[in-house]
């Protein structure tokens, strides 16, 4: 079937709508009408190919919208249901046996790759060339996507169905870091560095949780204004203070007892972990290019009980935690949608630009009617 979507066909070029053709689903997959999309720094490091999915490609990660088909062996999904789309993995390996699919031995496969990891091929073709699809299990800038029955989360028709794509990946990857991840203590302090989407789900996970001593860092005061309206106790503008480290652990009183990285500047991550107090754990988000090394003091910062742990998409698994966090939302408890900017789907270049200069927190773009 011909859709649309909107393609990037060379490093650092821009998104670009164009006809394409997709497959109909095959076994264990899900076609999708695409109601929203969110705009997600993952697509733009894809696109300047610092992760090197192959271009041409159809990206967008985080999908929310309406199941038109089903292939062979799908029996949790049928067509009318509202889904959300988040990352794919292979349901099999040790850490998806362990219930922690985000640390899915292939996720790099099933994510990054641009085809099917069973096969090697793509869904997508444009005039009978391939383009990458599948992208985390998806490739949601289209009017309809192919994803599969594991990456695809059924979803209450009582919230906007537009608004959920983000759960997908930035909102669950921030909230998730906090409250699967680091699991703070109520009544614990906690620095987080970057007040994009990522950065600001996790100080309201923090709330959540009863932190409260909650530090939001970031060099645009826009987003530390906002980060006060959700939770945030105090705030830090690197550009505003002479030692952002001295800063957050004189705030403090002498270091926080969890911190988390989310913007991927490596300078960032060694100083995440030198605002931590002793015994005090940071986790790390952020995704810098292949490659990229930070180095800490062993003795004066990691031989003192300090933690240091990755995480990837906030070690949930989306089939239970986007439901939570959906339910949190409608509670009041984690208000998501006062960091979302809506886009007509032809401006998504023009998406993609506010991201990245930072006017826009969460863009999301309208692709169809719900």
């Amino acid at each position: 079937m011909d859709v649309d979507a909107a393609l990037v066909t060379e490093p650092e070029g821009e998104f670009e709508i164009d006809t394409v053709q997709l497959e109909e689903p095959q076994a264990g997959e899900v076609l999708v009408r695409v109601v929203g999309a969110g705009v997600c720094h993952t697509d733009m490091i894809v696109r300047d190919q610092l992760y090197p999915t192959p271009l041409p490609a159809v990206l967008g990660h985080e999908g929310s919208g309406v199941v038109e088909a089903v292939g062979p062996g799908v029996t949790g999904l049928e067509p009318g249901d509202n889904v959300v789309l988040s990352y794919d993995y292979d349901g099999d390996c040790h850490s998806c046996r362990d219930g922690h699919p985000a640390f899915c031995e292939d996720f790099f496969e099933h994510n990054f790759s641009g085809a099917r990891p069973e096969d090697g091929t793509s869904p997508i073709s444009r005039d009978g060339e391939r383009v990458s699809g599948r992208f985390f299990g998806q490739s949601s800038f289209a009017t309809h996507a192919i994803a599969t029955e594991r990456n695809v989360v059924p979803v209450d028709d009582d919230v906007p169905l537009e608004l959920l794509g983000p759960l997908g990946c930035g909102i669950q990857t921030g909230a998730g870091g906090v409250i699967n991840s680091l699991d703070p203590q109520a009544g614990s302090s906690i620095a987080i560095f970057g007040a994009g989407s990522v950065g600001l789900s996790a100080v309201m996970a923090a709330g959540i949780k009863g932190c409260t001593e909650i530090i939001s860092v970031d060099l645009k005061p826009n987003r530390l204004e906002k980060a006060l309206e959700l939770g945030a106790t105090e705030t830090v503008n690197p550009a505003a203070v002479d030692d952002v480290v001295e800063t957050v652990r004189e705030l403090t009183g002498g270091g926080v007892n969890y911190a988390l990285e989310t913007t991927g500047v490596p300078d960032v991550a060694e100083q995440v972990v030198e605002t931590l107090t002793q015994r005090g754990t940071a986790g790390i988000i952020g995704a810098p290019a292949l490659g990229t090394e930070a180095s800490y003091d062993v003795n004066n910062l990691l031989l003192n009980g300090r933690t240091i742990t990755g995480i990837v998409e906030g070690d949930g698994d989306p089939q239970q935690f986007i439901p939570d966090l959906i339910e949190l939302y409608r509670q009041g408890k984690f208000p998501f949608d006062e960091l979302v900017t809506y886009y007509d789907f032809e401006d998504v270049q023009q998406a993609v630009e506010d991201s990245e200069s930072g006017e826009t927190i969460k863009p999301v773009l309208r692709v169809s009617e719900p």
